[in-house]
């Protein structure tokens, strides 16, 4: 798959019965990393829910809402929600997740690539951070191709799938450092 088979989708053109597809084909794959969105998303009706309560929130700009669709199918195959968005501080934070038979094609870079865009250029912010399992290594490298600076271990701060505290590696990427990398 090459970007020219890749559309990134707003919120507004998503049904929520291909949400709940993308959510049921990859439960096993996110279900570790993503439990509320899994919970949220469990079953059509939920996922109609959860799409409903997302579309509401980019209205009172409370979370912004991005999906990866294949041209050729046009089937979603990855999510990223731009979410902990505190306009008081300017910083937000990314979470994503990709088709598990699209991982490894750039799919995810080119999203945060896109939600780096947006949240320094359109929301105007001053930071933008992801915080990630310390066993989801892809996760991090994702950031760090992206320039993040790790900043710290925050301990027992994430509920996995499993109900089982663990601890997130915190990531940070500042306004400045992302002209500079621009330039």
């Amino acid at each position: 798959m090459s970007f020219t088979d890749l559309k990134i989708d707003r919120i507004e053109n998503i049904l929520s019965k291909e949400f709940y597809e993308l959510i049921d084909k990859n439960r096993n794959h996110i279900g570790h990393t993503f439990p509320v969105t899994l919970a949220n998303s469990d079953s059509p009706e939920k996922a109609e829910n959860f799409i409903a309560v997302n579309k509401a929130r980019e209205k009172n700009n409370e979370g912004y809402y991005f999906y990866a669709r294949d041209i050729k199918t046009n089937v979603l195959i990855g999510y990223l929600c731009i979410k902990s968005i505190d306009f008081r501080i300017s910083k937000c934070e990314l979470g994503y997740f990709i088709d598990e038979d699209f991982q490894g094609k750039g799919i995810t870079s080119k999203m945060v690539s896109d939600a780096l865009e947006f949240s320094f250029k359109e929301l105007n912010l001053n930071k933008v951070f992801i915080c990630t399992s310390e066993v989801n290594l892809a996760s991090q490298r994702i950031a760090l191709k992206h320039n993040f600076k790790q900043e710290g271990i925050l301990r027992d701060e994430f509920r996995n799938g499993d109900g089982e505290l663990e601890n997130s590696v915190y990531f940070g990427l500042l306004k400045s450092e992302y002209n500079q990398l621009k330039r």
